[in-house]
């Protein structure tokens, strides 16, 4: 866009994308990166960080759901993708002729991606999850054996590729956690009976952002990177954005709507459950809960206001809410900062999951659509 919003808006900063991914590689010198940018690139916008993370070396990019693997497609997007959340009736035959690698964890999705594949007259891409103990989506070890032999019947009749073989981890953000090793032992484990029974992936991945950083062990060929390509460090336990060398991609902004001076024992927002305690000037953010800001973060979300750090007072609305400036009176149109980096001094979406019981995830993606985009760095 041209102009930049006055209501509310994320600047998202495509260098810190390229930067987060150049980082990310050089943890896993010896593995390929897969940017996942599912569920609108974590809030980012899909299309953009696309882009910016294949620029800087990302080899493959990771969505949810087909129909995000296919609008990056319609988009232009080129290289590998990888798709991996299916239900019956899927568009398998579109992802098979757009070339994107479809994960499959069960007997039915390997029967209907065969049935797309001779639908299209092409050979389909397949990868096969293991369920190594996240107890999710994916294969058991009980039921491997049956799917990997019908996956090795199907590449021999030549309806399938089976390029890759992945699992998914529980608790990698928890470093020593037991499970962990549990769960690496048990992917060798599958690993090694696929490649006996015939399977020669291209790729095997278990990593994701956390095990990126902290678990050189679980690498393989490709480590698959989301929140921490965005800058957002995957736990607390596990250090800043800054201590981990990454920069949070984006920040969110808004422009004040109202200031105005109250007195002592003014109620604030629904149900009054902040109340003034002295005369005292309030600010009005156009901004609230059908914009992303989660309400539970009412009475305590921070907001960078004219170089200090204030709180949200009383309850977040569906399109706004309200600070207590003490007794400073910026004016009407000023930029208010939510969250960005605080190696600028601002409030964190870290800062945010705090306030609202939650975690930097899904404060980020939860930002909404009639939030627009500002993008930075090409």
């Amino acid at each position: 866009m041209n102009e930049t919003p006055t209501r509310v808006y994320a600047e998202i900063d495509l260098d810190a994308v390229r930067e987060n991914v150049r980082a990310l590689r050089e943890r896993a010198p010896r593995a390929e990166l897969m940017a996942v940018v599912k569920a609108n690139a974590y809030g980012h916008g899909a299309v953009e960080c696309a882009g910016a993370a294949q620029e800087a070396g990302a080899t493959w990019l990771g969505t949810a759901t087909p129909e995000e693997a296919l609008a990056l497609r319609a988009a232009g997007i080129r290289g590998r993708i990888m798709c991996w959340l299916w239900t019956p009736g899927g568009p398998w035959r579109e992802a098979v002729e757009a070339d994107v690698d479809v994960s499959v964890s069960g007997m039915w999705a390997l029967d209907e991606v065969r049935a797309a594949a001779r639908a299209a007259g092409r050979t389909a891409r397949i990868q096969l999850k293991a369920d190594t103990g996240l107890g999710r989506n994916g294969c058991q070890p009980a039921d491997w054996a049956e799917l990997v032999g019908a996956a090795v019947a199907a590449q021999a009749e030549g309806t399938v590729r089976v390029t890759g073989l992945w699992s998914h981890f529980a608790c990698a953000d928890e470093p020593g956690h037991p499970s962990v090793a549990l769960q690496l032992t048990a992917f060798r484990d599958m690993l090694a009976y696929a490649e006996k029974e015939g399977v020669d992936p291209e790729v095997r991945h278990i990593a994701n952002s956390p095990a990126t950083l902290t678990l050189p062990e679980s690498h393989f060929d490709l480590v698959r990177c989301g929140v921490a390509v965005y800058g957002v460090s995957p736990a607390p336990e596990l250090g800043t954005p800054a201590q981990l060398g990454l920069r949070p991609a984006m920040t969110l902004k808004a422009s004040l709507a109202l200031v105005k001076t109250v007195p002592a024992g003014h109620g604030v927002s629904y149900g009054h459950h902040y109340v003034t305690d002295a005369e005292t000037t309030l600010a009005l953010v156009p901004a609230g809960y059908a914009d992303g800001i989660p309400r539970q973060a009412s009475g305590r979300g921070p907001v960078l206001v004219g170089g200090r750090t204030r709180h949200v007072a009383g309850r977040i609305a569906m399109d706004q809410f309200v600070i207590d400036l003490g007794g400073d009176r910026p004016r009407v149109g000023d930029e208010a900062v939510l969250f960005g980096d605080a190696e600028r001094g601002e409030p964190t979406a870290q800062d945010w999951a705090q306030a609202a019981g939650t975690i930097a995830y899904e404060i980020v993606t939860r930002i909404g659509g009639r939030v627009p985009r500002v993008y930075l760095g090409g």
